[in-house]
């Protein structure tokens, strides 16, 4: 019985099921014309509603989260013993989605990723809400939820949003010489992934300009500027973000936009009277339990956490940067942001260490 059930499971994980609904229960008959077509004999029933949140869902990596789902008939009626749910995750344009839970009555399956972190939370009658933990960055996104009940097979969808930031990244060895490979790799080495169009666009909204095009996780190139000017696409263009459409992967070359969530730690400051080389700042964050932070704790940091420091330090992939939350007279530019050194090859400075709580 248990391996008829998980081959159940797996069946309604990689069956193709599509929304429908035409005010009735239909069953298939043959027809007595003797031709071998089927006619479509309608009867009367009730209507299979299944609800999502129609706000985004917001949560922060690492945190639990819960994606509200409930199911109804109208005409009000009993649901069958074993109802299936099916949970997936789609891509921005709906094109594909990848399973993450299936469940008959109060048996489940979770799949790749979200084994072992989400299951149903069905407290309530005719629920079917999805619970992640240890949410991670690659779970943001719309998700699914399909409810089937016989014939009647309905969905609904709700988007999950990470709350976030959104931040630059050029390899030491200068602007444009990442490939698309290259910059997920590079995201991930600085604790984020590769930002989303809706992750740029957010960004955008709420202050980023910048002239250097970058890869976004659908493999397209983009920009984000908010003060029109003649390098970034000409004084003629409204603000926006700006696009040069899907790319090569490996062989086009640009920067990359990398988005970083909440920290499950802290990051902090050490410094030395005669300062320090970055081997020995390693050294010094490992002495205090610690390890060099990241470029993406570091904005994390500076955007949640408030952390405010007119000192530079050194970070993981080499280069020296400092956050400022609250611009004053010799720590840069007027406005806040994370202010950066580029790679040094020379000199000595502090460090910004990382800590999990």
């Amino acid at each position: 019985l248990p391996l008829l059930l998980e081959a159940t499971l797996l069946r309604l994980a990689s069956g193709s099921h599509h929304p429908f609904y035409n005010g009735f229960y239909y069953n298939h008959l043959m027809n007595d014309k003797g031709n071998g077509q089927e006619e479509v004999d309608y009867f009367n029933g009730a209507k299979l509603v299944v609800e999502t949140s129609k706000d985004p869902v917001y949560s922060s990596s690492g945190a639990n989260v819960t994606l509200p789902c409930h199911y109804h008939y109208e005409p009000d009626m009993e649901a069958k013993p074993k109802i299936r749910i099916k949970w997936s995750k789609l891509r921005d344009d709906y094109t594909k989605e990848h399973d993450v839970l299936v469940a008959i009555g109060k048996t489940y399956m979770a799949f790749g990723d979200f084994q072992g972190r989400a299951h149903l939370r069905q407290v309530s009658r005719r629920e079917a809400s999805l619970v992640i933990s240890d949410v991670r960055l690659q779970d943001d996104g719309k998700y699914r939820c399909e409810v089937i009940d016989g014939l009647e097979d309905e969905s609904d969808v709700v988007d999950l949003r990470l709350q976030g930031i959104v931040f630059p990244y050029q390899p030491p060895r200068g602007q444009y010489r990442l490939n698309f490979h290259e910059a997920e790799q590079v995201c991930q080495e600085q604790g984020a992934i590769l930002a989303t169009f809706n992750q740029l666009f957010q960004a955008w909204s709420e202050g980023l300009d910048w002239c250097n095009a970058g890869w976004l996780a659908d493999g397209t190139v983009q920009y984000p500027i908010r003060l029109p000017r003649k390098p970034c696409g000409g004084l003629h263009l409204a603000p926006g973000i700006r696009s040069y459409g899907p790319r090569h992967r490996h062989l086009h070359r640009f920067d990359a936009f990398c988005f970083s969530s909440g920290l499950k730690g802290e990051v902090f400051y050490l410094d030395h009277p005669a300062g320090m080389t970055l081997e020995e700042a390693k050294q010094s964050c490992q002495d205090a339990g610690a390890e060099i932070a990241r470029v993406g704790q570091l904005y994390s940091a500076w955007k949640f956490l408030g952390l405010d420091r007119c000192n530079a330090g050194w970070l993981a992939d080499g280069s020296v940067r400092y956050p400022i939350t609250k611009p004053r007279a010799n720590c840069g530019p007027a406005e806040p942001g994370v202010r950066s050194f580029g790679f040094p090859s020379k000199g000595r400075f502090g460090v910004f260490c990382y800590k999990e709580r």
